[in-house]
């Protein structure tokens, strides 16, 4: 039995994360489902995930290099599971605990100082408590909270083990 070789496997990781973005489209797109700016968030974390896996699939390190492959895919995992995690949260809380519907993610972007605009979405809104969709009873930030762990910890493992 052959083994793959950690370039493929990174490439499985990008193809993961370019999955899991081509789902979100699809589900915005199609579903009509419109992200959140929480989703947005996620999305860009999934985003710089997949291009750390491609970027390290394309190089092939065999030095000290995946080490900051690693380094780079537990930060930005990180970053999208606190990001869904605290999605999550706001998802189960009490209805008379849910923080009431704050303005568009554009528009908060636009007329507000990056801190502070960043403090308003992280802060979340109604619209971020809504459960539009549900898969084996799990909201979709509660898979991407699962398969950003998942994939982080493969990302790690990979570019961490000897070869």
């Amino acid at each position: 039995m052959k083994i793959l070789s950690t370039r493929q496997l990174n490439l499985a990781g990008f193809l993961m994360c370019a999955g899991m973005m081509g789902y979100a489209l699809y589900a915005e797109h199609v579903l009509m489902l419109m992200p959140c700016p929480l989703c947005v968030f996620q999305r860009i974390a999934v985003i710089a995930l997949s291009l750390i896996f491609l970027v390290a699939a394309i190089h092939n390190s065999v030095g000290y290099g995946r080490y900051i492959y690693a380094l780079s895919i537990l930060l930005t995992a990180t970053a999208g599971a606190v990001v869904a995690g605290r999605h999550v949260w706001l998802q189960n809380l009490p209805a008379d605990q849910v923080p009431s519907c704050g303005p568009g993610f554009d528009y908060i972007i636009d007329s507000f100082p990056l801190s502070e605009a960043l403090g308003l979405i992280f802060s979340g809104s109604g619209e971020c408590a809504s459960i539009d969709w549900q898969f084996l009873s799990l909201s979709m930030p509660a898979w991407v909270l699962i398969v950003v762990i998942i994939t982080g910890i493969f990302g790690i493992w990979l570019n961490m083990r000897r070869i």
